[in-house]
């Protein structure tokens, strides 16, 4: 199959290759998602086998707007006025309660709710408007490997497996969306993001809490990214405290490891011979959006033998990055 990349101008070719059941990658402010028409279960179960994702992990349903929810949505939290009005379009998905047989239990994981989110990109917005339909959209990558933040990436992913990808350069944020739940009497977010926790408890004059069970093998979570191993690239990463660094290199020295850095300018600039991934500043917002840029980088680079991630303090949206970068290493530090 040849996967074409389409541009502003090409979105009704897009639209009518997703109408026709076939999968086509959206660019998103978060990442960029594997599009197939929501309402085609056939077109559905593409995105699994192309992904090899787990048949009980839900996907996330995109819309253009939040009149699209209505015709799935069986009841919606008291809060969600409030919420769509200073979150949507933007990086923040919601669980509702859904309609019976409302939405295949393909896109649902076979639960009783379901995800739903406005992104805050223009040409994916058209393009769920010309399709006439939602879009599920879950990261436009293997299953498990670092997720894709430009057009390049998916191509490198799936070139041959799916039939096209909407190219909108570089994504802003560059981790998925928040997710929140609003089945239940609390909101509670099920999956860090850009709308943080600090943010939502604001907005909705209440304490948001943030679920950190963790799902056992036989429980289908209610969220991408709750269950699973996620974001690893093939070579190992270890994640380094601020004060370990120095440690860290004469390690790696004395054991003859050839190591890449996934770090901001002020700790790049104390180790100008290592190999590195910096990102564009010392802010959380600059790493949050290269860290799968930078995993992928020094991953496909093939010079490394292991990888030192930076850590920041896990509150507002370092909590979202520390939330990816644990998972890609997981769960490991460096210690001597």
């Amino acid at each position: 199959m040849e996967t074409k990349i389409f541009q502003s101008d090409q979105l009704d070719k897009a639209a009518e290759l997703l109408r026709q059941g076939e999968l086509v990658a959206f660019p998103t402010e978060t990442v960029y998602g594997l599009g197939a028409n929501a309402l085609l279960p056939t077109a559905v179960k593409q995105v699994f086998a192309v992904k090899g994702r787990p048949s009980d992990n839900p996907l996330i349903v995109h819309v253009s707007d939040f009149a699209m929810t209505q015709e799935f949505v069986e009841s919606y939290h008291p809060l969600t006025e409030t919420i769509i009005k200073n979150f949507w379009p933007g990086p923040l998905t919601l669980i509702f309660k859904i309609k019976k047989d409302s939405l295949s239990p393909i896109v649902t994981g076979g639960l009783s709710t379901a995800a739903f989110r406005m992104p805050d990109n223009k040409k994916t917005l058209a393009l769920i408007e010309k399709t006439q339909a939602p879009l599920v959209g879950p990261s436009a990558n293997t299953s498990g490997k670092p997720s894709p933040t430009t057009a390049l990436h998916v191509f490198h992913d799936l070139k041959g497996k799916i039939a096209g990808i909407l190219d909108d350069g570089a994504t802003a944020i560059g981790v998925e969306s928040t997710v929140l739940d609003l089945s239940g009497d609390l909101p509670t977010i099920l999956r860090p993001g850009a709308v943080t926790q600090e943010k939502l408890s604001e907005v909705l004059g209440i304490e948001v809490p943030l679920d950190k069970h963790l799902v056992s093998e036989s429980e289908t979570p209610k969220a991408p990214g709750m269950k699973y191993k996620h974001y690893s690239p093939d070579t190992d990463v270890l994640m380094v405290q601020p004060k370990d660094w120095d440690a860290a290199i004469a390690w790696a020295k004395e054991n003859d490891q050839k190591v890449g850095l996934l770090v901001s300018p002020k700790i790049a600039d104390k180790y100008p011979s290592m190999d590195r991934f910096v990102f564009e500043d010392d802010t959380i917002e600059a790493a949050t959006r290269g860290l799968f840029s930078g995993l992928r980088a020094l991953d496909e680079a093939d010079k490394v033998d292991l990888i030192f991630a930076q850590v920041f303090p896990e509150d507002h949206l370092g909590l979202a990055y520390m939330n990816r970068l644990k998972k890609a290493a997981g769960q490991k530090y460096f210690t001597k």
